[in-house]
């Protein structure tokens, strides 16, 4: 099953801090492991929201763009993975794994739909 995954790194966190070499060496590390084991299917970090992104909400039938300030932004996510696992606890392990390598922060985790096999018993 497929497998999307949100790193938000801890309030500590500069986001707007660029990785050091050795930070780099064991993301590059740990993706190419997981590319070895037919695990990684892709991902990437995210530039900072306030300068290089947007908020689009829809309500009522009417689009609204929040270009900032985002005061109501508690968490900064800073990257995501699209994932393959076997099973629910291999994706929570990969994510274990991820996290001894990103440091402190959350790891969400999403299942993906990708058809209607995934739908069965237990997918809800």
């Amino acid at each position: 099953m497929k497998y999307f995954s949100i790193y938000i790194p801890d309030a500590n966190t500069n986001p707007a801090r660029p990785p050091t070499a050795e930070e780099k060496a064991r993301m590059d590390g740990f993706i190419g492991e997981a590319l070895a084991r037919g695990e990684f299917l892709g991902g990437g970090g995210f530039l900072p929201l306030r300068s290089h992104g947007a908020i689009v909400r829809r309500a009522n039938g009417s689009s609204q763009v929040i270009d900032g300030p985002y005061a109501e932004a508690k968490e900064i996510v800073g990257g995501f993975a699209m994932l393959q696992y076997d099973s629910r606890e291999a994706a929570i392990e990969g994510a274990k794994r991820f996290m001894d390598v990103a440091g402190d922060g959350e790891c969400i985790t999403y299942a993906i739909v990708d058809g209607p096999e995934d739908c069965g018993e237990g997918a809800h």
